[in-house]
């Protein structure tokens, strides 16, 4: 009797997830809609009292609608940012995956489920469907993690560093400064991702980047509100989420590395390959332990709030 309780309540949370997929997939279909919404969302309760291979089985089943349509808007979901039309959220799943704390080779199903239990932390409709409110729960995060004290550099404040330390070994002297924790705590970094021999990084017997090793080579760090307004002047289509008025580079605490690609292209193609490189997965994982948080955004970009 035990077992047909469970299974009941199992059969009633699919039904339920897939109830929630279908009435996704229909608002999907029709775009964005700017008129007010009645909730209609589904919020499943998958109950298992079981354990083991049978209880698993169970939950993927319950789940497994969720997946199917995560599968079509990791592409298609239609949002906006910065003023710029969006397409899916393939860019942004390893850092979805590091905060639901899903291991890379987790199913779709078990994605779901991971996602579900956040959703509900987050007082959202628990249904393992990244729709656009979850997304932007996720983007808000991301963004209120980001350096708050935006406070320009003081020229006692910054270190000049050295030629090799970045992408361009001909950067000029004021194109090199970083503010001095910052700095520290990048060289800290360097040489953990050094130590790890599944990076395979060039090095000298000091323990430096090598001269022929690019990545994690700093491509951009402290940058003038003159320079910056000259960078915007030479790319006025960058939008709000390209080169902002009061940039975190201008407070030396934020570094552009060189995780692969075009350094600095936002153009989707050049970012799709940038998130799958081995350098910015180790940022992923490991960056916040030296006090570098990311601009989602951009790949490249990252900030030390400490």
């Amino acid at each position: 009797m035990k077992n047909i309780r469970v299974n009941i309540v199992l059969t009633v949370a699919a039904l339920a997830v897939l109830a929630g997929a279908v009435s996704l997939a229909a608002r999907s279909s029709r775009g964005q809609t700017q008129s007010p919404k009645t909730d209609t969302r589904v919020k499943p309760t998958v109950l298992i009292t079981e354990r083991g291979p049978a209880a698993k089985e169970n939950a993927s089943a319950a789940f497994a609608a969720a997946a199917a349509q995560n599968a079509v808007l990791e592409n298609e979901l239609s949002w906006k940012f910065g003023g710029k039309e969006q397409h899916g959220w393939y860019l942004y799943h390893s850092l979805i995956g590091r905060i639901l704390n899903a291991q890379s080779d987790a199913t779709p199903t078990d994605f779901a489920a991971a996602l579900a239990v956040w959703q509900k932390n987050k007082g959202l409709s628990p249904s393992g469907v990244l729709d656009e409110d979850s997304l932007r729960a996720f983007v808000s995060g991301w963004q209120s993690n980001r350096l708050k004290n935006r406070a320009y550099a003081e020229p006692d404040q910054l270190v000049t560093a050295p030629a090799s330390d970045f992408f361009d070994p001909e950067r000029v002297a004021d194109l090199r400064r970083v503010e001095r924790s910052t700095y520290a705590a990048y060289k800290q970094m360097v040489a953990a991702a050094i130590a790890d021999p599944t990076l395979n990084l060039a090095h000298t017997p000091q323990g430096e980047l090598a001269p022929a090793e690019k990545y994690f080579k700093i491509v951009s760090a402290f940058r003038s509100r003159e320079y910056q307004d000259e960078l915007r002047r030479q790319s006025p289509n960058a939008g709000s989420a390209g080169l902002a008025v009061n940039s975190p580079h201008s407070t030396g605490r934020a570094l552009d590395f060189y995780v692969g690609g075009d350094p600095v292209d936002t153009r989707d193609a050049n970012r799709a390959i940038q998130v799958k490189t081995p350098v910015y997965q180790w940022l992923v994982r490991n960056a916040e332990r030296f006090g570098f948080r990311p601009y989602f955004y951009e790949p490249w970009h990252w900030e030390y709030v400490k």
